[in-house]
């Protein structure tokens, strides 16, 4: 479901805005969401933090989704699904300014350096859509950047706040902030049913019911082995835009599918692993978006 995401965002482009689909899928993501909120009684005293969680719906959510959707105007479904796996190389990089750790070094700098390379291999061998899709695919690469930072402070600022809870507000608080953008950008004419349809499975598949699996199996097997998946995901989204809608796969997306991957897994390995400074606070779990890799938890 999360490798499908990007499938169904290039689907519903063809009618609708990239803020329309931001909107839709966040609305009806919140809507799924809580009655599982309500039922573990996860809300409660969420409202006086309504300010700090509108600011990480901003910085994980809202931004994220409208520069992925943005994105894939001008670039495949394959390459949007390859380049947000760089999300952990920014949590390797941003760790050391945030969190204090050590400095960098060793395999984790080989990590960030593969990752480096993937990008480059993907936006200027792979693209051949000129400027458009260079800024394009940088718009998505930017998109990780707002989910590393999200996590950051999704960590730090809702210490003890039950998972479910937080995301059925974030995902709240990102169609409120999103709608006045939709209305603004609202189809001139209704859209088909293939649109309806990517809208409602991006909505409730890959953005609300994939939230309640990943946090079922956070509960069950632990964050460390249920972040594993994140890195089956691009390789799905690049499946799905292969067989579905007719895209290239070329010896260039796959080196930077490798590049990429392999880096992201040895930089998120490399923080699991480092010694933490001496003053840095305790590692809690990491909430995420389904579109976005996750960083083994780091284990001190």
């Amino acid at each position: 479901m999360w490798g499908a995401s990007y499938l169904f965002i290039k689907v519903a482009l063809e009618d609708v805005s990239p803020a329309m689909v931001v909107f839709v899928r966040t609305a009806l993501a919140s809507l799924v969401l809580l009655p599982f909120a309500l039922r573990a009684g996860a809300l409660t005293g969420l409202r006086d933090s309504a300010g700090a969680f509108f600011l990480l719906a901003l910085l994980q959510v809202a931004a994220p989704f409208m520069l992925i959707s943005v994105g894939q105007q001008e670039i495949s479904t394959s390459l949007a699904g390859i380049l947000v796996a760089t999300a952990p190389i920014y949590t390797f990089l941003l760790a050391f300014r945030l969190e204090r750790e050590n400095r960098p070094r060793g395999i984790g700098l080989v990590g960030v350096l593969l990752g480096v390379v993937g990008v480059g291999t993907l936006l200027g061998v792979d693209l051949d859509g000129g400027s458009k899709a260079l800024l394009g695919g940088l718009a998505v690469v930017l998109a990780s950047l707002g989910y590393a930072l999200g996590a950051f402070y999704l960590r730090h600022r809702f210490t003890g706040t039950k998972p479910i809870g937080a995301v059925t507000v974030t995902m709240g608080a990102s169609a409120l902030m999103t709608l006045p953008f939709a209305l603004a950008t609202f189809p001139s004419s209704v859209p088909d049913l293939e649109t309806f349809g990517a809208l409602s499975a991006l909505g409730v598949f890959g953005t609300g019911i994939s939230f309640v699996l990943f946090y079922t199996l956070i509960a069950d097997i632990g964050p460390s082995r249920t972040s594993l998946v994140a890195y089956v995901a691009p390789g799905f989204a690049v499946v799905y835009g292969v067989t579905l809608l007719g895209e290239d796969f070329t010896p260039a997306t796959l080196a930077g599918l490798i590049l990429i991957l392999g880096g992201s897994y040895l930089a998120a390995e490399a923080r699991s692993s480092a010694p933490a400074a001496p003053d840095a606070p305790e590692a809690d779990v990491t909430c995420a978006v389904p579109d976005a890799p996750l960083a083994p938890a780091a284990r001190r």
